[in-house]
């Protein structure tokens, strides 16, 4: 390894989780490149500021990311830990993803002030998160509840969650968070993969540096987990297929096994439509399977919309007569 630098600056949020994760980052790091001095700085981000809109009004694609990028260009830091999920489908090409470390569960989970499951919850009651995938989902499954927009980092999502004057009967958060904080004990029911997929990248970090800098990129080396990274491709693959930011309705997970990737996607309509499909193949085309299984479910989309055309054009006629 090049030895001419010794100083690795780590760019991260300031919240909690945030620092938590690039602490596992960094230490790591340390185990596997002992000679190299690990600093961290923490970055504020659009989303960290704007903490009462929704994140769509404020941009949702990239509001996690967007400052400590523009960090990692200047050259003040020289890696971003981010949650992978926070990162739009496509990154700019002057940046790249080092390494992707192993994934942790990617399931959501939902913490439920009376202790009750998703199932169990009354008619009416309240569910709230912020996530547009999650909220199509919830709606599918319980459209007698009510979803509402819900920020804020882990803490301050529990802290509204059991405020006697608060509006929320449960919400719902990515089980890996909770269990980095060591808060898993809050969680009233585990939400399995058939009842609700995941954002892209959920559960994953993505180490993200300069595309130029190769002392960098070959010290994240040891760090990557080729299963998750594949996996985690095939996802945003998938993402960037349907041209879709990390707040738009689409979830998506890859499960890597003996060289066989099977990627699940799923897109939500604005009409409610729920639209998900699975394809299989190697790991080495991971990318592809992610573009593919787009397409497909776009095909799907379109022929929807254009059934429901057909539909109102022979109802409009039959009143008509």
């Amino acid at each position: 390894m090049n030895s001419s630098r010794r100083t690795l600056v780590i760019g991260t949020r300031g919240s909690a989780l945030a620092l938590r994760q690039t602490g596992m980052v960094a230490a790591a790091l340390r185990r596997h490149q002992p000679g190299v001095v690990i600093e961290t700085r923490v970055i504020r981000t659009a989303g960290d500021r704007e903490q009462q809109a929704s994140l769509q009004a404020i941009g949702g694609q990239g509001v996690f990311v967007k400052e400590i990028e523009e960090a990692l260009r200047r050259g003040d830091i020289d890696l971003a830990v981010h949650s992978l999920k926070d990162l739009p489908g496509n990154i700019a090409p002057d940046l790249v993803l080092g390494a992707v470390p192993k994934r942790a569960d990617a399931r959501d989970a939902l913490i439920a002030r009376a202790g009750a499951t998703l199932a169990e919850l009354p008619a009416g009651a309240t569910i709230g998160t912020g996530a547009a995938r999650r909220i199509a989902q919830l709606r599918a499954l319980r459209p007698d509840c009510t979803i509402i927009d819900l920020r804020g980092n882990v803490d301050t999502r529990l802290r509204k969650l059991h405020d006697p004057a608060g509006p929320y009967d449960a919400i719902v958060l990515a089980l890996a968070g909770l269990k980095r904080l060591r808060r898993a004990g809050v969680v009233t029911e585990i939400l399995p993969f058939d009842v609700i997929l995941p954002a892209p990248g959920q559960g994953a970090l993505g180490l993200e540096v300069r595309a130029a800098d190769a002392w960098a990129r070959e010290l994240l080396a040891p760090l990557d987990d080729p299963p998750t990274h594949a996996a985690v491709t095939g996802e945003r693959a998938f993402l960037a297929g349907l041209g879709g930011g990390c707040q738009a309705p689409i979830a998506a997970l890859g499960r890597s096994r003996a060289g066989t990737l099977h990627l699940s996607g799923l897109l939500a309509t604005p009409e409610g439509a729920l639209h998900r499909r699975t394809l299989t193949g190697p790991v080495e085309q991971a990318a592809d399977l992610g573009q593919r299984l787009a397409q497909q479910i776009l095909a799907e989309v379109d022929e929807g919309t254009k059934t429901e055309r057909e539909m109102t054009r022979d109802l409009s006629r039959n009143n008509a007569k």
